[in-house]
C-alpha cells in the first residue's frame, strides 16, 4: 500500500505523529515504549498508530511477550518515500517520490560517481562493523549535503526565470484565465497541458475554454514568430497546448 501525497501531508502535520514515526523508522516500538518516550497517553499513542497503520506508512505484528505474558503488538516502519516542498514567489512545487528499492549495484547507474565505488564495497554484504558505517555514512551525508545545495541553486534559478517571465505574461494577457493557462504551462513546460482540471477549476464551459485556450495559442504564436526571426512555425488549429515540442525543436535549432 502507497500513502499518497494528500494523506502523507496530513498525517505528518502532527508532531506527535512525527515524533513516532522518528523512532520508529529506527527500531520497531511497543505503544507504551512511545507513550512513555514521547510524553503522550497510550491511548492517544495508539489512535495515532491507528491513523499511520491505515495510510500504510507503518505496520505490526503480534509477537512474544519477552517475560512470559500474552502477546504484544509492535510496530515498524516499512514504506520509503521522500517528500519536497518548495515555496516561494513564482515558486510552489510538492513532491512525493518513490525511493528505488534493490541492493546497492542495482541502484547503482543513478549513483553519482564519486559514491559509486561505496556501492561496491558494501553489495552483498549482510553486517557492516560500526567503525567503517560511520565512515561510509559521514560520506554520504556530505554528498548529500552537496546535492542539497546544488538543488537549491537550480530552484533559485528556476524561480528566477518565472520571476521575469511572469512580467511578461502579466503585461500580455490581461484576463486572468489567460494568465491562467501561461502560468500552467510554465510550470513545467514538458508536461501535457491537463485542460479538463484547469476548465474545472476556472469553472468555465467547454465552448468557452476553448476560446480562451485559442486565444492564448494566437498570442503565443506571434511572440515566438517575433521571437524567431526568418524561421516559420506551423501548428494545426487544434494542436493541444503546451507547446513544449514546438519550443524544444526550436531551441534545439537556435543552439546550432
Amino acid at each position: 500500500m502507497t500513502t499518497g501525497l494528500e494523506e502523507a501531508l496530513t498525517l505528518l502535520q502532527n508532531k506527535v505523529r512525527r515524533d513516532i514515526l522518528e523512532r520508529l523508522v529506527r527500531e520497531p516500538h511497543y505503544p507504551l515504549q512511545l507513550s512513555h518516550q514521547i510524553g503522550v497517553s497510550q491511548q492517544a499513542i495508539m489512535k495515532h498508530l491507528g491513523l499511520l497503520e491505515g495510510a500504510g506508512l507503518v505496520v505490526s505484528e503480534m509477537v512474544p511477550s519477552e517475560k512470559g505474558g500474552p502477546p504484544k503488538r509492535i510496530f515498524a516502519v516499512r514504506e520509503s518515500f521522500s517528500m519536497r516542498i518548495d515555496l516561494g514567489p513564482d515558486l510552489f512545487r510538492i513532491e512525493q517520490r518513490k525511493l528505488p528499492k534493490g541492493g546497492p549495484m542495482r541502484i547503482s547507474t543513478a549513483l553519482p560517481p564519486e559514491i559509486l565505488g561505496l556501492a561496491e564495497v558494501v553489495s552483498g554484504r549482510r553486517r557492516i562493523p560500526l567503525g567503517e558505517a560511520m565512515g561510509h555514512l559521514s560520506l554520504l551525508s556530505a554528498e548529500l549535503d552537496a546535492l542539497d545545495r546544488q538543488r537549491d541553486a537550480v530552484i533559485a534559478l528556476h524561480q528566477h526565470i518565472r520571476n521575469r517571465v511572469s512580467h511578461a505574461v502579466d503585461e500580455e494577457f490581461i484576463e486572468y484565465e489567460h494568465r491562467r493557462v501561461m502560468h500552467d504551462i510554465l510550470d513545467d513546460p514538458r508536461k501535457r497541458f491537463d485542460i479538463t482540471r484547469l476548465r474545472d477549476e476556472l469553472q468555465i464551459g467547454a465552448s468557452q475554454m476553448e476560446t480562451v485556450l485559442d486565444e492564448v495559442r494566437q498570442r503565443l504564436l506571434r511572440q515566438i514568430g517575433e521571437a524567431q526571426e526568418g524561421q516559420v512555425i506551423a501548428a494545426p488549429q487544434d494542436a493541444d497546448l503546451p507547446w513544449w515540442e514546438m519550443l524544444d525543436r526550436t531551441s534545439k535549432g537556435s543552439r546550432r
